[in-house]
């Protein structure tokens, strides 16, 4: 099989910046790469950033900037082909996936991203998500042996290959899978958001999880527990909608899967005093002057840029599967994680930990796109390709994972329902 050489990276935020520089602690493997942006001026500063930690391993190989508009079909597919890159790495706003994805698929490349498509005015849609729009152009993909891996963060991404791992090592029948993300850092803001925060809060209008085999509706916020998580101790986590809940629905056999990301206290008012007052909405308004805005994109402009929080950041974060089934006729219960400290990925390649662990694993699985181990001619989520060589190649790049064999009942002392 012929290797694929050459990455484009498509965005310059948070992620790409991680992404660009593990891509180039790897070129020598992955070749030339250019990253592309509507603004060159991002691109730039994240080369260098690459240049000043010495990131470059291969300094024969180009490392170079593109301006591109990445809503624009044809001229992604020009740029595609004028750079002769091979593998695609979606890291715009989850608004240009469709885009992205319809380029590679005529440019003949492969593609890959680290979240679900959203379109600008849908909000929160119903399941299927993958099945809204990915999914539709799967037969197209096996058609003209399209390889794309959606969904390669850390979550969506490392968990379904958590949860792979679990289904091919650890259980003979899975009951449930807990995914739950913490962030136990303080990066010295009164309020910010980790990752862009119009993405960020447009995932809090419902809440949609899978229990029982079936899709269940909750509110926002209103569900949560304390788990007694390694390293960072007793945090509390809200039950919350996730990308990666569709698609292990689908592949992994488990009565329920359910996602709970970590919130502070503080975090929640800020945020339901910005959802009372209408500020988190997507729909626009129209001022005294008579200037029509969007509340969301306000707020989005007044925040902190989640990549000027990195030099701050202190603190570690925690991701992982508590996951309960059988083996041998036994009940087992493990929890799959990987800890993250954020000085030490400031340290490495000037990022947070949050943006680090999303961008570590594409450039992960550009590698074993490269190598051919996961170039599979067709689309998939991460949890359908085989986790040995992908978690094996995490644990080389800077982010291990654990497993906790637990033996008493789990460390949770809360889980309940208010109502707001």
């Amino acid at each position: 099989m012929k290797k694929k050489k050459n990455v484009l990276i498509i965005g310059a935020g948070g992620v790409a910046h991680v992404a660009a520089h593990k891509a180039a602690q790897n070129n020598d493997i992955l070749g030339d790469i250019c990253i592309a942006s509507r603004t060159v001026k991002k691109c730039d500063k994240i080369i260098e950033s690459i240049k000043k930690k010495d990131s470059l391993k291969d300094k024969t190989k180009k490392l170079y900037s593109r301006q591109v508009d990445a809503m624009d079909v044809p001229a992604l597919v020009s740029l595609i082909k004028e750079t002769n890159s091979q593998i695609v790495i979606n890291l715009g706003i989850s608004f240009i996936n469709m885009s992205v994805l319809e380029a590679c698929i005529q440019a003949g490349v492969a593609y890959m991203d680290t979240a679900i498509h959203e379109e600008p005015g849908k909000v929160c849609e119903d399941p299927p998500w993958y099945g809204n729009y990915e999914w539709q152009r799967m037969d197209r993909c096996h058609e003209n042996g399209i390889t794309a891996v959606l969904g390669c963060g850390f979550d969506p991404g490392i968990v379904n290959a958590y949860c792979s791992y679990a289904v091919k090592h650890l259980f003979d029948t899975i009951d449930t899978i807990d995914i739950m993300d913490v962030n136990a850092g303080n990066h010295g803001k009164y309020f910010a958001t980790n990752f862009d925060p119009e993405i960020n809060f447009r995932e809090f209008k419902k809440v949609w999880t899978f229990i029982d085999r079936k899709w269940v509706e909750k509110k926002v916020h209103t569900t949560k527990r304390i788990y007694d998580f390694p390293v960072v101790g007793k945090q509390t986590v809200y039950l919350t909608g996730h990308d990666e809940l569709h698609s292990l629905s689908k592949n992994i056999d488990a009565n329920s899967i359910r996602f709970w990301m970590g919130f502070s206290d503080h975090y929640i008012n800020v945020f339901t005093v910005l959802s009372k007052l209408g500020l988190i909405s997507e729909k626009s308004v129209k001022t005294a002057e008579g200037l029509e805005v969007i509340p969301l994109k306000v707020v989005k402009a007044v925040l902190p840029d989640p990549g000027s929080l990195a030099k701050n950041y202190s603190g570690k974060t925690c991701i992982g599967n508590l996951i309960k089934g059988t083996k041998n006729d036994m009940p087992k219960e493990v929890f799959i994680y990987n800890i993250c400290d954020h000085a030490e990925c400031y340290n490495e390649v000037e990022s947070q930990a949050i943006s680090y662990t999303a961008g570590v694993p594409p450039i992960a699985a550009a590698i074993l796109i490269s190598k051919g181990t996961w170039d599979v001619k067709t689309m998939v989520n991460v949890e359908e390709l085989d986790p040995d060589p992908f978690l094996e190649l995490l644990d080389k790049m800077g982010l291990p994972t654990e497993i906790q064999e637990i033996t008493a009942p789990a460390p949770v002392t809360l889980e309940k329902e208010t109502v707001k």
